[in-house]
């Protein structure tokens, strides 16, 4: 089992099988790779208070403006939710719970507090994958804005997004309207998965790397590049026939690999290997 409780419904929704599972809840259930056995009720039930106090802070029928205008000043200002700059790589800053509780992350996750809250009032605030920096985007008939979390939920025009895009990932998006489009709840958590992926491969936690590269693959088997890293992995960990398993079914799944004369090479040896062991 990859996390505590069940997971399938996480997978069916990664999958893109099943749409049924909320953002909060499946984002809670990624965090407990970083965090076995988290429960998920003391977090969903703050994010109801959340709720509850903003709508508190708002008059009945209040307009678009109005309506960020009191979030921003409720999240930002009030709680302190911020962008976590210095310790932006921590896997922690991917963790909803974490974020919850030390009011600090990475855009994406900030954005999942925002997205969250907004849905429990049944406000229309979308989530905005732009490249290398996610948003939030509040859009009724009368009113849109798109919402930077990171940066204390400051308000940007769409040439604004597409400027801080190209100064993050250095590539000009402003003929590709599509980078400013919505994206769904499958989409965030992939996103997160990779982003996950990352911390734990730049702090060379190979057992929080193989559990987010099963979940990967278990909800997408056909990629072949996450069976190598995961063969990788499991020689890291000295799991022979798991890598020898992985490389197989790497290679079988990108027979043009450039790399394939390496791979093969590997395998052989690790056959080899495994051999002489029994």
């Amino acid at each position: 089992m990859l996390f505590y409780g069940t997971v399938q419904r996480l997978i069916d929704l990664l999958a893109g099988r099943d749409e049924g599972l909320d953002l909060d809840r499946a984002a809670l259930q990624l965090a407990s790779i970083e965090f076995p056995g988290l429960t998920a009720e003391p977090f969903i039930q703050l994010l109801d208070s959340h709720a509850v106090e903003l709508a508190a802070r708002l008059h009945e029928n209040c307009s678009g403006p109005e309506f960020v205008a009191a979030a921003n000043r409720y999240l930002f200002k009030e709680l302190g939710f911020r962008g976590n700059a210095a310790d932006y790589y921590d896997p922690r800053n991917s963790c909803l719970n974490e974020v919850l509780a030390r009011r600090a992350g990475i855009p994406i996750t900030l954005s999942i507090v925002y997205l969250e809250i907004a849905r429990r009032l049944a406000k229309p605030v979308h989530g905005i994958g732009l490249p290398g920096h996610f948003l939030v985007e509040y859009r009724d008939t009368d009113y849109s804005a798109y919402i930077d979390p990171f940066h204390g939920g400051r308000v940007l025009r769409p040439e604004e997004c597409l400027a801080l895009a190209r100064q993050v990932t250095g590539a000009d998006f402003s003929a590709d309207p599509s980078v400013l489009q919505p994206v769904g709840k499958r989409y965030m958590l992939l996103r997160m998965l990779n982003n996950l992926r990352g911390a734990y491969l730049s702090g060379a936690q190979d057992r929080k790397v193989l559990q987010v590269l099963n979940l990967q693959i278990e909800a997408h088997p056909r990629p072949a590049a996450e069976y190598k890293q995961r063969a990788i992995i499991h020689l890291r960990l000295k799991r022979f026939s798991a890598a020898r398993e992985d490389l197989e079914r790497y290679l079988e799944l990108a027979p043009e690999a450039p790399d394939r004369a390496e791979a093969e090479k590997q395998l052989q040896s690790l056959r080899q290997w495994i051999t002489g062991m029994n």
